[in-house]
């Protein structure tokens, strides 16, 4: 039989392990805690950085997104402002100063591209800014819903219309169709449903003998530009 003081002592270090595991579950309790607030901190201080978007200040701007609203529905536009700076800028002030608004897309040609930005429907031309030198980047091509500058046979003389390609059109980079190329300064993001059902409308000759006309006018009610 076992006496009590035995019992005890038998129960005594019962106790001090139990303190121990108290102790050791404590000590468990505040490392997560620290462990916790330092991820927190560690997110929260990368989150004011660069995120991508340029809301941090330390950020860089993303480019700027050209809303094309159409009378046949929206195209979202990113302008590579970082590649292609004068272009873009000449079709921001354009669209800044609601230029574009209540023009149309005056030739439209299915699987190649749909041309706007000069004509009001009844065929009159708009008066425009100076043109604009040719600015050529390679790292921005003729993709398809590539938008770029129109131009006569001077490389230099891009005003204000412009013309969104339908399917990749290689042959309107330097060395294709014309020696100096035509400008490619961006490319739909969103809307490439309405760019192909305004290259596919019935078109006729309107106004003047102007050929690729759509029989229906295609309306560019405005362009606004948004920053990312």
């Amino acid at each position: 039989m076992t006496s009590k003081k035995s019992q005890r002592k038998r129960s005594n270090p019962a106790k001090k392990q139990s303190a121990f595991e108290s102790k050791g579950v404590k000590i468990g309790i505040v490392i997560i805690f620290i462990a916790i607030v330092a991820v927190a901190a560690v997110y929260l201080y990368s989150g004011s950085g660069d995120d991508g978007n340029g809301d941090g200040d330390n950020g860089v701007v993303g480019n700027p997104i050209a809303i094309i609203d159409t009378s046949m529905g929206t195209i979202k536009v990113e302008l590579y402002e970082d590649k292609v700076p004068n272009t873009c800028e000449n079709f921001i002030n354009y669209a800044n100063d609601g230029f574009y608004d209540g023009l149309v897309f005056h030739r439209v040609i299915d699987d190649f591209m749909i041309q706007g930005g000069g004509f009001y429907p009844n065929g009159t031309e708009k008066d425009t800014n100076d043109p604009i030198d040719l600015e050529i980047n390679e790292e921005v091509r003729h993709v398809d819903g590539a938008i770029a500058m129109a131009r006569t046979n001077d490389p230099n003389s891009a005003t204000s219309q412009f013309f969104i390609d339908d399917g990749p059109q290689p042959n309107l980079e330097p060395g294709g169709v014309d020696p100096n190329g035509y400008a490619a300064f961006g490319v739909v993001i969103d809307g490439m449903d309405i760019v192909r059902s305004i290259a596919i409308v019935e078109t006729t000759i309107k106004h003047d003998a102007m050929q690729n006309w759509p029989i229906d006018d295609v309306i560019i009610n405005s362009i606004t530009i948004e920053n990312q």
